[in-house]
C-alpha cells in the first residue's frame, strides 16, 4: 500500500484549505488595478479640463485700468461782462481745477500789439487771498501773419524757452507753443498761437502747463 496521497478535489494544498495565490501573482494584480485606477483619474481630469466651462481653458481677465478723475473747480465761475463778443464767448468757463475769476479788455494787446480784440482773464480755484490763480491774455489778429508776428514778439520778450512744440488739432499743426520761466520763483509762462488767435497764461510752474494743454482754443 502506497504512502502517496490522492490529490485532493480543487487542488488543496495538504492538510486541507485553499491554495494562497503567490508573491508575483499578487504584484501583477496591484499593478493592474493601480493602472486601471490612474487610467480612471487621468480620465476625469481630461474631461473635466474640457468639458466644463471655464476649467483649464479659461483666459486670465484683462487688467483694469482704473483713471483718475479730473479735476473741477469747487467755485463758480464769474466776472464775465453782460456784453460779450463771440472771441470772449470762446474762452472757456473753467480749466481743471480753476474757473473763471474775472475777464477785462486788454488794452495794451490792441493798442500796442495790433490785436483786433484782447482780455485779460483770472482763472482761481477759490476766492480770496491764498487761491491759486493763472492769468491770461487772449487776443485775435485779423490774419494768421499778423498774429504770428505778434506771437513771435511775445515769446522774445518772455525768455529763454524750456519747452517749446506745435499745436495741433485734429492731427493738423495749426500753430505753435513755447514755454519760458515766469518772472516770479516757482512760475512759468506759456504763450501759444492758434490760427488767428494768440493766447499766454501766467502761473505757477506746476500747474501752467496742464493748464494750457486743458485750454479749449
Amino acid at each position: 500500500m502506497s504512502d502517496a496521497r490522492s490529490p485532493r478535489p480543487g487542488g488543496g494544498r495538504p492538510g486541507g484549505g485553499p491554495s494562497r495565490p503567490s508573491a508575483a501573482v499578487i504584484r501583477r494584480r496591484r499593478i493592474v488595478v493601480g493602472s486601471g485606477a490612474g487610467l480612471l483619474v487621468l480620465l476625469v481630469v481630461l474631461l473635466t479640463a474640457f468639458v466644463w466651462p471655464g476649467f483649464a481653458r479659461s483666459e486670465p481677465e484683462p487688467a483694469t485700468t482704473v483713471t483718475a478723475e479730473p479735476p473741477t473747480p469747487t467755485i463758480e465761475p464769474s466776472g464775465r461782462p453782460k456784453e460779450q463778443t463771440a472771441f470772449l464767448m470762446a474762452q472757456p468757463d473753467t480749466v481743471l481745477q480753476l474757473a473763471l475769476s474775472d475777464a477785462a479788455p486788454d488794452k495794451a494787446w490792441v493798442d500796442d500789439a495790433g490785436a483786433i480784440e484782447a482780455w485779460t482773464l483770472t482763472y482761481a480755484d477759490a476766492e480770496g487771498e491764498g487761491a491759486t490763480t493763472v492769468d491770461v491774455h487772449a487776443g485775435q489778429w485779423e490774419d494768421d501773419d499778423d498774429a504770428t508776428e505778434a506771437y513771435g514778439a511775445l515769446v522774445k520778450a518772455a525768455g529763454e524757452p524750456t519747452d517749446e512744440g506745435g499745436v495741433a488739432v485734429q492731427e493738423e499743426t495749426v500753430g505753435e507753443y513755447v514755454v519760458t520761466p515766469g518772472s516770479a520763483e516757482g512760475t512759468a509762462v506759456v504763450t501759444w498761437r492758434n490760427a488767428t488767435a494768440v493766447v499766454q497764461a501766467t502761473g505757477p510752474a506746476d500747474l501752467v502747463r496742464d493748464f494750457y494743454s486743458a485750454y479749449p482754443l
